[in-house]
């Protein structure tokens, strides 16, 4: 015969002819040891062995089986090893393919549902659901819970009015919606005649009447951005009284947060500083509400898994998160952040059912 080569080599499962592993496959048997790795290490946050590992399995096969199991799926990377004589524990990787492919759901029980559905009654404001919201899932997963502040409902512009005051303060009549009023005084970079500031707000009322306030600052600001060369002085002061003028105050408190000490618990020394830089993070909220905003936009529960969240006081923690919303558009994110051994079985069901339990009680507000 001709020579031959072996140009690749694959692990499997090894015993006798017709024995217990006759009829399980490579990918199966590597399946099932890193969804028991993974489930183990989640219960104890300590590295799982092979003599572990064979224990929990349940497979009639020999610890020499499962080390050789472990080292193949440490080569792929779904698992690493924190000492070289350790065991092993799952990677951001591992974690992903678990709560993908190999997590079963389990519905939460009716009592705990009729508990959580008692926390957030419809009798209460708005900001006293997202607190309750925020200690609801802080409580139940035993991780920090964040919800963050409905979005306000949109202001459309019905007129605009400026009225010249002393020095360089103008005051801004604003009618939105139907019949709402709202006052407020601007600084402006220079005085206005009364002249101009009626041309201005003759502009603006017949350019965006009946816009939102939102998407006419946005608007003003691409138009200054794109043709400022071309505009004359007065439209250009024009623009700028106008962004001042039609911006909206957002709230200081952008999302709620409660049990941030949960995440301290059973945290070692050199997991200390990685908890110092999240807690600086919530502090920063730049970051945070940038991620919690991803989530807006989705459909459904959101896992951001360490690194995939794109932050890096996140690369140790995971980020559960669901949109709740008002009459089926989305107003909010809420979220559990916890380490990547967090218990997803049970955070991933409990952040889903919040989100709807607490998107029903404001829609009755």
């Amino acid at each position: 015969m001709a020579d031959a080569y072996i140009v690749d080599a694959v692990r499997t499962p090894t015993g006798r002819r017709k024995g217990g592993l006759a009829d399980v496959h490579a990918a199966d048997l590597g399946a099932h040891v890193l969804k028991t790795l993974v489930e183990r290490h989640i219960r104890d946050g300590q590295p799982v062995g092979s003599k572990t590992l064979l224990e929990e399995a349940g497979l009639p096969v020999s610890a020499a089986t499962i080390r050789n199991v472990m080292s193949d799926l440490e080569d792929k990377g779904y698992l690493h090893s924190p000492h070289t004589s350790a065991g092993r524990v799952p990677t951001a990787m591992g974690y992903r393919l678990f709560v993908d492919t190999l997590l079963q759901m389990r519905p939460l029980d009716e009592d705990a549902i009729s508990r959580m559905r008692a926390e957030l009654n419809p009798d209460k404001s708005s900001t006293e659901l997202v607190q309750s919201a925020s200690s609801l899932l802080s409580s139940v997963t035993a991780q920090a819970g964040l919800v963050t502040v409905p979005r306000q409902e949109a202001n459309q512009l019905r007129q605009v009015e400026f009225l010249p005051l002393s020095g360089d303060r103008v005051l801004v009549i604003l009618v939105v919606n139907e019949r709402e009023v709202q006052n407020r005084i601007i600084h402006t970079s220079r005085d206005y005649t009364e002249i101009e500031l009626r041309q201005a707000a003759n502009y603006i009322n017949k350019t965006y009447a009946g816009c939102d306030l939102d998407n006419i600052c946005e608007g003003l600001l691409s138009t200054m951005d794109a043709d400022r060369a071309q505009m004359d002085v007065l439209m250009q002061a024009t623009m700028g009284i106008a962004g001042k003028a039609l911006r909206q105050d957002r709230k200081d408190s952008d999302y709620v947060v409660s049990g941030e000490s949960n995440l301290l618990e059973g945290g070692q020394m050199d997991s200390i500083e990685k908890v110092r830089d999240l807690f600086d993070a919530f502090n920063r909220k730049r970051d945070i509400l940038h991620l919690l905003e991803r989530s807006m936009k989705a459909d459904g529960v959101q896992i951001f898994i360490g690194r995939e969240s794109g932050y890096q006081p996140f690369e140790e923690y995971s980020l559960v998160s669901a949109p709740y919303k008002v009459d089926n558009g989305p107003v909010g994110v809420l979220a559990v952040v916890g380490p990547t051994r967090m218990d997803y079985e049970k955070v991933i069901p409990t952040v889903d059912i919040t989100a709807r339990i607490l998107s029903a009680a404001l829609t009755q507000l």
